[in-house]
């Protein structure tokens, strides 16, 4: 199959280029010739929030079983083919989308360009085969989540920020959920999303553009597309009422609070503020001199370390928050600290030269990107799977640049109401604080 004509894409930092299959296929290519080697990613438009009622970690469990081999690739050798060539390969599911990546020798892309087309169009799973991969899932569950007091209490807490939109249920699935899951379920699944036109390979490293186009067709060129159902996503209802969330567990040795509120992304609600969102992120908690550190670290001692988040880049809601750790004794004064930063920051804004630093910050984080092929990847494949575009990416500094104190803070007033937030409270049991405490006397 014939390909489409690169899209001219203004360019500074990256100078990708883009191409689109004759099946639907979408192909990007970073040439990077400082090192012999490449980064390829294949990204499928389809993760956790389209999983069936009933199903959760469908996408995560089927992630499992796309190693699981095809006619040409026994089960188990996928991963030891990219190991005897001397590369390294892996996966990942989020909400929005499953990604597989292999870091090879320059001269291997080929080999790989055919496998994961080879499993895109034609994955066989033995029945025999689901049970075991099923238990491997249910054991990372156990480890992963179970045996960790402050994963199950985010998975509490994320529950609580979304009232209806599906980012309220856990990537690897609830217990339940995953030990009920099938082989028709995982193929069912596979034949439904696992298609070219549902799908974004990215490939950056010692490359040249045209030679990775003609890999393209000969590969992934060759499967047909499919007719891919349309997302029909539970739309996230005003929300009315502060939550706060207390959970108490003996494994716990470190008190945590945390608040988080509901916030525009890139793709949902009011966009423009998601731009300005990251800057206050980083003016809030992104170091040591951000204001939220210097307030409740440096001058009140009541926290020892802290941090804030900022989710923009899903197709749905995205959550803005910051997590704490009190000082001993400390945690009730959390609140009306951080809500006294947050007020500051509505009624007079922020200082020109938090502005600045900020904008520095969120700028040499991009330049940065150039010197990662497996970062570079990822940052395509994350932004074009969602529907955003190389120019998003490309145009990076000029739109952190454009940032205004004013814009900081009509995004600050727009996302800080309390009825759209979420606290925290991750305590060790009673019983169990009164023991540390006397042993500690």
């Amino acid at each position: 199959m014939s390909a489409a004509a690169a899209q001219a894409v203004p360019s500074s930092l990256f100078n990708a280029q883009e191409f689109t299959l004759d099946n639907g296929l979408k192909l990007v290519v970073v040439e990077d010739r400082r090192a012999p080697i490449v980064t390829h990613m294949a990204w499928y438009k389809v993760g956790a929030i389209d999983e069936f009622a009933g199903k959760t970690g469908l996408a995560h469990f089927l992630e499992h079983l796309m190693f699981k081999g095809t006619e040409a690739i026994p089960a188990g050798e996928f991963s030891k083919t990219i190991s005897r060539n001397g590369g390294r390969d892996n996966a990942f599911t989020s909400w929005d989308f499953t990604a597989y990546y292999q870091l090879v020798a320059a001269d291997r892309l080929e080999l790989v360009m055919t496998m994961e087309a080879d499993r895109m169009g034609g994955l066989v799973i033995a029945e025999d085969e689901v049970a075991a991969e099923r238990d491997v899932v249910i054991e990372e569950r156990r480890t992963r989540v179970e045996n960790s007091p402050a994963a199950l209490f985010r998975e509490q807490v994320r529950a609580a920020q979304y009232l209806a939109h599906p980012y309220r249920l856990p990537i690897i699935g609830w217990m339940h959920d995953i030990e009920g899951l099938t082989r028709d379920d995982a193929l069912a699944f596979y034949r439904t999303y696992y298609a070219p036109n549902n799908a974004v390979v990215v490939v950056v490293g010692d490359v040249d553009a045209a030679q990775v186009l003609a890999l393209a067709e000969q590969t992934y060129g060759q499967l047909e597309p499919k007719e891919i159902p349309e997302r029909i996503i539970a739309a996230e209802p005003p929300q009315k009422a502060p939550r706060e969330l207390v959970m108490h567990d003996p494994r716990v040795s470190q008190p945590n609070w945390s608040r988080s509120y509901l916030a525009p992304s890139y793709l949902w609600g009011a966009s423009e503020h998601a731009m300005p969102l990251q800057v206050l992120n980083d003016i809030l908690g992104g170091s040591t001199t951000s204001r939220l550190y210097q307030t409740l670290v440096v001058d009140l001692g009541i926290a020892v370390d802290l941090g804030s988040w900022y989710w923009p880049s899903g197709v749905g809601p995205g959550s803005l928050g910051v997590g704490i750790t009190p000082a001993e004794g400390k945690i009730d004064a959390l609140p009306e600290a951080v809500d006294a930063v947050l007020a500051d920051i509505m009624a007079n804004g922020i200082t020109e030269e938090e502005l600045n630093r900020s904008k520095r910050s969120l700028t040499a984080a991009a330049v940065y990107a150039r010197d990662s092929g497996e970062g570079l990847a990822n940052l395509f494949g994350r932004t074009l799977i969602v529907g955003r575009t190389i120019e998003d990416i490309e145009s990076w500094p000029e739109r952190v640049a454009a940032v205004t104190v004013e814009d900081v803070i009509a995004a600050a007033r727009h996302v800080f109401h309390p009825e759209q937030s979420v606290t925290g409270i991750l305590l060790p049991e009673p019983q169990a604080a009164e023991a540390a405490q006397g042993a500690a006397e």
